[in-house]
């Protein structure tokens, strides 16, 4: 860094739900920490300057540089990215920066780890902030076992790899007690319970946690069979899904 002290990324949470608070779900030293900040890597430059409107970011957006990187942006490399969009590497590295999530933690189910590998590649600083995450507040809530668990990410859309996706992390928590995390996009959250409870044996327990952190928040444990008997209705709401014996 010729000399200087390293540049830092501050990893930044935002809330889980567009009705919660950000003083409800962040920390109070939160924004005195990235109030200096003028260039952030997000999922979404426009929700992004959304976000730090309602923490109290007064800079002019016309002086910020908003860096996009998501499922549609996202190369093999940082490199790659900035490239692609104009951004001299040099200047980035000059001055701290922040990566914001989409909704909760930077980096858990989110493309930001893209950042972080070029950021420790280039010698900067991580610096992680602490906020919410639906995955790891399901897993609380679950009453499943927190101290050893899984998380997959997004199970195969196609219902056939799915099941057969399903019955394998079953056969995992049942030899194991291992707690099995994983999530799905909001269209195919009905999709995803029926296939769970047509493929998993009626004892397995599912807790189904949704819109965490919302005033809509749900989250309920029970055995597949019962959950036969009392069928969810999750369409169109962001949810986390839990097995375990």
């Amino acid at each position: 860094m010729n000399g200087r002290t390293a540049s830092k990324m501050f990893l930044l949470p935002t809330c889980l739900a567009a009705d919660t608070e950000p003083s409800e779900m962040l920390p109070a030293g939160y924004f005195p920490r990235i109030k200096h900040l003028r260039a952030f890597i997000a999922e979404n430059p426009r929700s992004a300057r959304r976000f730090l409107r309602r923490i109290g970011y007064q800079t002019d957006f016309n002086e910020v540089l908003f860096i996009e990187l998501n499922e549609h942006t996202r190369a093999d490399c940082m490199e790659a990215v900035l490239e692609a969009q104009g951004i001299a590497e040099a200047t980035l590295l000059q001055q701290d920066m922040g990566v914001l999530s989409e909704a909760g933690l930077p980096c858990v189910a989110d493309p930001g780890a893209l950042a972080v590998a070029w950021a420790h590649r280039k010698g900067l600083q991580v610096v992680p902030l602490s906020g919410p995450s639906s995955i790891f507040m399901a897993l609380m809530a679950s009453g499943f076992n927190g101290q050893n668990f899984q998380f997959h990410g997004y199970l195969p859309a196609s219902p056939k790899e799915r099941a057969w996706s399903l019955r394998k992390i079953e056969t995992a928590t049942l030899k194991t007690g291992q707690t099995q995390i994983f999530i799905e996009t909001p269209y195919r959250s009905q999709a995803m319970f029926q296939s769970i409870i047509e493929n998993c044996q009626p004892a397995t327990l599912l807790c189904i946690a949704s819109e965490i952190a919302s005033e809509s928040e749900s989250i309920r444990t029970l055995p597949v069979s019962q959950w036969k008997k009392e069928p969810a209705r999750l369409e169109k709401r962001n949810t986390v899904f839990l097995l375990c014996r």
